[in-house]
């Protein structure tokens, strides 16, 4: 378990867009925070870091039903390497994040968003980002970033 208290950073990667998420301080809960273009993730990173305390990422690691890596997931690992390179002193994990944007749609549903809100990708993305975030912070087993995917 993490045990140095600052916040952690969720990034649910896309093509287009990438949601973020991040805990409190004490990394109990996790909140959505932003939903941006994919080529400004870096941009935004050594920003907030600059404002936050962030100890580590989690990484959204797609993968299929049958529990192997999709093919989203080697864009995923080449992103989570190049954060590995320029953040140093955080750490990076991995979470599955099968089905989140399905409990984000069906989350924003139950809030009581509208039709057009539930519809928002910039809403499913950045929502997504919190339920990897804070299905890794339940999880008593993190999947610590070695040299190679999670399988």
């Amino acid at each position: 378990m993490i045990t140095e208290k600052g916040r952690i950073l969720a990034v649910d990667y896309g093509l287009k867009r990438v949601g973020i998420a991040v805990t409190d301080p004490m990394q109990i809960i996790a909140t959505p925070l932003i939903t941006m273009q994919s080529d400004q993730l870096f941009t935004f990173l050594q920003a907030y870091i600059q404002k936050e305390k962030v100890t580590s990422f989690v990484m959204g690691m797609p993968m299929k039903l049958n529990g192997k890596p999709s093919e989203m997931s080697l864009v995923v690992e080449r992103i989570g390497n190049k954060i590995k390179k320029s953040f140093l002193k955080q750490r990076l994990y991995y979470q599955d994040e099968r089905f989140s944007s399905k409990l984000a749609a069906q989350g924003l549903y139950q809030a009581g968003y509208n039709k057009k809100e539930r519809k928002d990708k910039t809403n499913i993305d950045k929502v997504s980002a919190a339920i990897i975030l804070q299905s890794f912070l339940n999880s008593q087993d993190y999947l610590a970033i070695s040299d190679k995917p999670v399988a």
